[in-house]
């Protein structure tokens, strides 16, 4: 073969494996259900959940959310309803025992995402993206108050914070 010809096959080879599939950037935010009546199964809000609920709902308005993502149960989707009230987005459900497939769907997706989840299941999900940091540990049955934020980077890293409400 040619050096020429040779030498622009394999300028191609690098130039295609270069363009291979990069994360686009994007923002997952990460919430438990807000507060919730007590003693009932499959419970929905108490007025301390509703006010949550909106004020999520307001939080949520500036952030370009395109996927909400929730458990089915009442109170994780009576949580997300003011954020698909005022999108005019639907609520994606996922199984909370399966988060493999659930990361790997929020990896795809292309843009900001919220996903409502539970006590013991939200930082099984931040602790997905935060590397080498350390984990985030099982949220008690009174803290309704986190908001993780990941951040994925083109580059294919991530980046986990731990807010709380007033932080925004």
């Amino acid at each position: 073969m040619n050096t020429k010809i040779l030498l622009s096959f394999f300028c191609l080879i690098f130039l295609l494996l270069g363009c291979g599939a990069k994360q686009e950037p994007k923002t997952i935010y990460i919430v438990r259900h807000a507060e919730k009546l007590l003693n009932v199964d499959d419970p929905t809000l108490n007025v301390a959940g509703t006010v949550r609920a909106k004020k999520l709902g307001q939080i949520m308005s500036d952030k370009e959310i395109v996927h909400v993502f929730s458990t089915n149960t009442i109170r994780t989707k009576a949580t997300v309803q003011p954020v698909i009230d005022q999108s005019g987005l639907e609520i994606e459900f996922y199984d909370p025992k399966n988060h493999d497939d659930l990361v790997k769907e929020l990896k795809n997706r292309k843009g900001n995402m919220l996903v409502v989840g539970h006590s013991n299941t939200v930082h099984h999900l931040a602790n997905y993206f935060v590397g080498k940091s350390d984990p985030y540990p099982e949220l008690t049955d009174i803290e309704y108050n986190f908001i993780f934020v990941v951040s994925l980077n083109p580059n294919g890293t991530s980046r986990v914070e731990r807010k709380v409400y007033r932080d925004f």
